[in-house]
């Protein structure tokens, strides 16, 4: 292990790592002109209630732009030490953060999955208990391609999935497995929310990918949208063929 990556894991830096990374993100949410669409969609969550707010992985940290003062949202962040900073950052942001691994398809299909079948636990408890829980809809370590855990999430929870993009026009893209962007200040923003789709308690296993293909497209439709909104076209997936491919 590096030296840097060692000094980066000690509790004391992740601490001060952490509140740095809080200080900026309040700052580029303060100086981005934020448009969201479509205008009423707060209204019609607060109808439904809790739900399932799917973002692909690299804005697993602006998607705490999108909760008001008064929501109470939790997410899911592993127990790697990695984890640590986002955690302090999204806690300062008002997000409960949820310790465990992610609830992967392969792992709330396997009984052995110990890690993933805890973390599926923990976020219907979590919504039955009025929490949106934001989720990454990723299969790991594959960019934009959806797993089958978030079906399964909305399957066990009753709660639909509701599928936003948070971007900025002045950012970072990295060049990491997830294309992750780090928001810059002084800019124009956009969330904007897709259509909630409901997954039914009971249903034919082969239905799963069809489920994976839409949260899929309307994933990549509302980054699209976003991306439009601020003037930074970005990659989309074009049609429910093409994501059945990627998703098979």
């Amino acid at each position: 292990m590096g030296l840097i990556k060692t000094i980066g894991r000690k509790p004391a830096v992740q601490r001060v790592l952490g509140a740095a990374a809080y200080g900026y993100l309040k700052l580029v949410q303060r100086t981005n002109r934020f448009t969201l669409e479509p205008r009423e969609v707060y209204e019609r969550l607060d109808a439904t209630g809790p739900f399932i707010a799917a973002m692909w992985h690299g804005q697993h940290l602006m998607i705490s732009f999108m909760s008001r003062p008064q929501d109470r949202v939790a997410t899911i962040i592993s127990r790697s030490p990695d984890g640590n900073i986002n955690t302090i950052a999204l806690t300062k942001m008002g997000v409960r953060v949820m310790r465990a691994s992610g609830a992967r398809g392969r792992a709330v299909r396997d009984a052995r999955a110990k890690g993933g079948a805890e973390g599926l636990r923990a976020m219907v408890k979590a919504l039955k208990g009025g929490e949106t829980v934001a989720f990454s809809a990723d299969v790991p370590k594959v960019s934009r391609v959806c797993d089958a855990g978030i079906i399964m999430l909305a399957r066990f929870s009753g709660c639909p999935i509701v599928p936003v993009a948070v971007v900025t026009s002045r950012h970072i893209r990295f060049n990491s497995w997830d294309r992750a962007c780090l928001g810059l200040p002084f800019g124009r923003g956009a969330m904007v929310f897709g259509e909630s789709i409901f997954v039914p308690r009971e249903m034919e296993p082969e239905a799963v990918d069809a489920f994976r293909a839409r949260v899929q497209v309307e994933l990549n439709r509302v980054h699209d949208r976003a991306y439009a909104l601020v003037g930074r076209p970005d990659r989309v997936v074009g049609s429910l063929d093409d994501a059945l491919g990627h998703a098979a």
